[in-house]
């Protein structure tokens, strides 16, 4: 499985993600254009070992702009090879980074020569990351929790000892049917162990630069558009899966944002409305500020 790049560099993960963040951070940013003009960078971020042998690969993205969202297709501008065009990458991109947004797992045959790697063009920009497992991009809670913000800037905190991820199950059929106009009410239920509990995003942190973020913590839920042709409208409106941390964005990761209570039997309802027929893939993502779980629903719109 081993792909031959001439000139590749790679960083360990600590590191691109340092720099990643770094270059989110305000005083970056302020200095950057926010033209729609810039392309979308991948970003592997690291494997996951399970008891059974095999590990997962986790994936993101840094998209450069602020305010344009890219929808590509599976396929020659979308993929991942050598096992297969599609192993659950997403098809569209929110701005700014995207932090361990899927994983592919791979048997316990797959070596430390072995990659998988991810391709994507955006604005003519063609971008790649690689996925292996050689030890310097092992990542477990504690490396998750502090690029996420959970861990502080210190990286360890005993808030987090012990913290597990959220569960997510899906209260239905994980496909469905709706019609253009017509709202379909999806439910998931999200359950986390209580770690690392409620805090808000501080306002103290407005304006400076961090080389790892910081985020809200306790237990919440949004469903995403991951995959689909065209925009989708949530009601009520979804917490923020991307990090944001301009004030008022509705992100857990901008100045005072709480996070909300969990609803009543750890409930999270919501109405998608489609303007256009395709397929969909509309996710639930459960966050505890450090750890994550999620579940996909895939709509089937008609007229």
């Amino acid at each position: 499985m081993t792909v031959a790049r001439p000139n590749d560099v790679r960083l360990a993960p600590g590191l691109m993600l340092a720099l990643l963040a770094a270059m989110a951070s305000p005083l970056y940013a302020s200095a950057q254009s926010r033209a729609a003009d810039q392309n979308v960078a991948l970003a592997y971020e690291g494997f996951t070992a399970n008891g059974d042998g095999s590990h997962d690969l986790w994936f993101g993205y840094y998209n450069r702009n602020w305010d344009h969202e890219f929808d590509v297709p599976i396929g020659p501008e979308n993929n991942i090879q050598p096992n297969g065009s599609d192993l659950g990458q997403p098809t569209h991109f929110f701005p700014r980074r995207n932090q361990f947004v899927f994983s592919v797992r791979v048997p316990a045959g797959f070596g430390d020569d072995d990659e998988l790697v991810w391709t994507l063009t955006t604005n003519g920009v063609t971008e790649r990351a690689y996925g292996m497992l050689r030890p310097a991009y092992a990542v477990d809670e504690v490396v998750m929790s502090a690029n996420f913000g959970a861990g502080g800037q210190t990286g360890f905190n005993p808030r987090l000892a012990g913290n597990l991820p959220p569960e997510v199950v899906l209260e239905g059929a994980a496909e469905v049917t709706a019609r253009v106009g017509e709202a379909v009410t999806l439910s998931a239920i999200a359950t986390d162990d209580g770690k690392p509990g409620r805090r808000a995003m501080s306002r103290r942190l407005v304006g400076q630069s961090h080389f790892v973020p910081n985020s809200a913590t306790g237990l919440r839920l949004s469903w995403y558009w991951y995959r689909g042709p065209a925009a989708v409208t949530f009601a009520p409106s979804q917490t923020k899966v991307w990090e944001d941390r301009r004030d008022g964005g509705n992100s857990p990761w901008s100045a005072g944002w709480q996070t909300p209570e969990v609803p009543e039997n750890n409930r999270w309802s919501v109405r998608a409305t489609f303007t256009e027929p395709g397929t969909y893939v509309l996710r639930a993502l459960a966050h505890d500020g450090g750890l994550l779980d999620y579940a996909d629903v895939t709509v089937i719109v008609k007229r």
